[in-house]
């Protein structure tokens, strides 16, 4: 019941932003902030968050809705185990990569978190997998997201060069650390093994 209720107010959230948007009419901008602020308190009451922050977080969405655009790399040394950062917000572990910026492509996005988080700097080979975060057991998101995971091969080593994360290791894939649920779960790293090996491309 939960995950519908969260798609429900995160589709009449984009509903509201995207009216705001389109509309000239005085009347129709207080009903789409109506809206707005009766999505933000939904997402609020089921993120266990406050509707200011969530309205917050979504101040600087503006136009036509879209889903969020998470950029990660996949990058396995020559034993077969994965590359993890730490993420010093929460100090659990993910795939490094983070929010798509303006100016690059993914490829060149995911290679540039690589660098920033990890020190190493990569090759991107290929697409690995496409995934919408609502079709995953991720914990409940205020965002609709979809995942974008590229396989990454290392050049060479470096040092950290941003600030989000606080660790770097290579980790068996049957004794993964503390996974940040929200970026990455378990089973998608073993599922993106299998797909590296096998030359496959998954998508939702």
């Amino acid at each position: 019941m939960t995950i519908r209720r969260l798609e429900q107010a995160r589709r009449l959230l984009a509903l509201a932003q995207t009216g705001l948007h389109y509309t000239d009419g005085a009347f129709d901008k207080e009903r789409y902030q109506e809206i707005a602020a009766i999505a933000h308190a939904q997402l609020g009451e089921i993120a266990d968050m406050d509707a200011e922050q969530v309205a917050e977080l979504f101040a600087h969405e503006a136009g036509y809705a879209n889903p969020k655009l998470d950029v990660r790399c996949a990058v396995f040394n020559d034993a077969g185990d994965i590359l993890l950062v730490r993420e010093a917000a929460e100090g659990l572990w993910s795939l490094p990569g983070g929010w798509a910026d303006v100016g690059a492509s993914p490829a060149e996005n995911a290679a540039r978190e690589v660098r920033e988080e990890s020190g190493y700097t990569v090759a991107v080979e290929r697409l690995l997998a496409v995934w919408d975060t609502a079709k995953h057991p991720h914990p409940p998101s205020v965002f609709h997201i979809w995942k974008l995971i590229f396989l990454g091969k290392i050049v060479n080593a470096g040092e950290v060069i941003g600030v989000e994360t606080d660790g770097v290791g290579f980790f068996d894939l049957d004794t993964l650390p503390a996974l940040s649920l929200g970026r990455i779960l378990p089973q998608q790293i073993r599922r993106l093994d299998v797909l590296r090996r096998s030359g496959g491309v998954e998508f939702d």
